[in-house]
């Protein structure tokens, strides 16, 4: 979907009704329910990813929200009607959604962690042997100029090998978190609907 190309709308905060006075409210203006999920995706309706720039825009309004803070997704649509059965549907197409986002993320951080072991591993055996070959060039080239210097390139080359996973461990893995706990959120996004004329799809 486009939202250029075609007759939809994003508007920022509303005052639209909500049982929580205190929840952030995003308005999405849409002419049919089919424009927020993904045209690419040829499964049911309800069961599609949602389309990429509505996805895009949603996560970027959540994230300027505090984590405390509930959110709400209002769904303007452009017919006369919306019944209980299209507000749940887009609701739990929502929710699905959010929450595989969620795991996926989730899944994407344990295989972080998972190679960031691996790396140390591998980058404390290395940085063992590397020293071990350092005091043995100096022990046996001690009388040699190149010596100290073949010793130092040694372990400096061993502590590179940690540079990798001491930056999964230190800096990598807090973003992901961070997005795993925003989608998490989302996928318990209330989500209302409302039909042109100010008729609303409730669930029953």
């Amino acid at each position: 979907m486009s939202l250029a190309s075609t007759s939809t709308a994003i508007t920022g905060f509303s005052a639209a009704p909500t049982d929580d006075a205190r929840a952030a409210v995003l308005d999405l203006y849409v002419a049919d329910l089919a424009q927020l999920f993904d045209a690419m995706d040829l499964a049911p309706l309800g069961e599609r990813d949602l389309d990429p720039k509505t996805d895009a825009f949603i996560v970027d309004w959540a994230q300027e929200l505090p984590a405390t803070q509930s959110l709400q997704l209002v769904i303007h649509l452009g017919k006369p009607s919306a019944s209980g059965q299209d507000a749940a549907m887009v609701g739990e197409a929502v929710h699905e959604y959010y929450a595989h986002c969620a795991l996926a993320t989730r899944r994407r951080l344990t295989k972080l962690f998972r190679v960031g072991r691996i790396s140390l591993l591998i980058g404390v055996v290395f940085v063992g042997v590397a020293a071990g070959i350092g005091e043995a060039v100096v022990s046996l080239f001690s009388k040699e100029r190149y010596a100290t210097l073949v010793h130092e390139s040694v372990v400096i080359g061993a502590w590179v090998a940690l540079w990798r996973p001491m930056e999964i461990f230190l800096y990598d893995w807090w973003p992901i978190r961070a997005e795993a706990r925003l989608f998490e959120r989302l996928s318990k996004l209330h989500v209302h609907l409302v039909a042109m004329g100010g008729q609303d799809g409730v669930p029953p």
